[in-house]
């Protein structure tokens, strides 16, 4: 569904993507990882014809350089940052996106069903929380019905309980069999969304992998936030600790610093001893 050769985009004397090449087959779901910087967002701006660029992209036989309205038509494009009017209506902004693609009233209606936005019809943009703009971002970019969706750092925003809900739509669509390719600088969620990831840096891939294998394969290490009860963290910090795992206590809980694929054996220990944890986060 998606080929790239060779792309390479330059903004003056500096290069910010460096020879990528990549197929993603029709029904895959593709991260691009990796820092700020890494050239991800800059890809798939080249996927959609914002910027020119050196090599050759084709999307759905289309050559995106010659064809870009055709190739446009056929990508659903969610941005980081929503660019929606803040004083306009849910309803307000599915209609207008809908008639500005030649769409029938009914399928505002659909997407407004599929998305759980029923409730949420008659609110302005600007009173909604991150969870239901990101809803509202799918919603217009799916109007049309189209087989590949792009989206930038679809999470970046979101409270926890907004990026599990987000998860959960990606689920769906991933479903569907869409061709999927969005960018992240988040590992937890990868797994949960994608088949495959491409990590980047510096503009380069850096390898391909299954999301799983990703952290093994780079040498990562993650930060976890264990949150525990405050008359449990000194049993807590010793228990880690004598399992070789450095911890240290800030006003919430515990901090440890660990090989990514090796989460759970600090879970594990806390769970033996008998610490309850109240929550986790963690930081990569």
């Amino acid at each position: 569904m998606i080929e790239i050769r060779n792309l390479t985009k330059r903004y003056g004397p500096v290069t910010v993507v460096d020879d990528f090449s990549l197929e993603v087959p029709a029904g895959e779901a593709v991260a691009l990882w990796g820092p700020n910087g890494a050239g991800k967002t800059t890809v798939v701006r080249c996927i959609l014809g914002l910027v020119d660029y050196e090599g050759t992209i084709v999307v759905d036989g289309l050559d995106a350089r010659t064809r870009g309205k055709a190739v446009r038509s056929r990508i659903g494009y969610v941005a980081q940052e929503l660019a929606f009017y803040d004083d306009m209506a849910v309803l307000d902004v599915l209609d207008y996106s809908a008639a500005l693609r030649g769409l029938t009233m009914e399928r505002v209606d659909e997407v407004v069903e599929t998305f759980r936005l029923g409730d949420h019809r008659t609110k302005r943009v600007g009173e909604l929380s991150g969870g239901l703009k990101q809803r509202l971002g799918l919603a217009a970019a799916l109007l049309p019905d189209p087989p590949v969706l792009l989206l930038d750092e679809p999470t970046a925003s979101l409270d926890a309980h907004s990026r599990e809900e987000t998860i959960g739509l990606f689920e769906d669509l991933r479903a569907q069999g869409r061709t999927i390719v969005l960018t992240t600088h988040h590992m937890e969620e990868m797994g949960m969304l994608v088949d495959r990831v491409v990590a980047m840096e510096n503009g380069r891939i850096v390898t391909e992998c299954p999301p799983g294998e990703l952290a093994e394969r780079l040498g990562l290490r993650v930060w976890l936030h264990l949150i525990v009860d405050p008359d449990e963290r000194s049993e807590a910090q010793r228990v880690l600790e004598e399992a070789g795992l450095g911890a240290r206590r800030n006003a919430a809980g515990l901090v440890v610093e660990v090989p990514a694929q090796e989460k759970g054996r600090a879970l594990a220990l806390l769970h033996r001893a008998g610490i309850e944890l109240r929550d986790l986060e963690v930081w990569t």
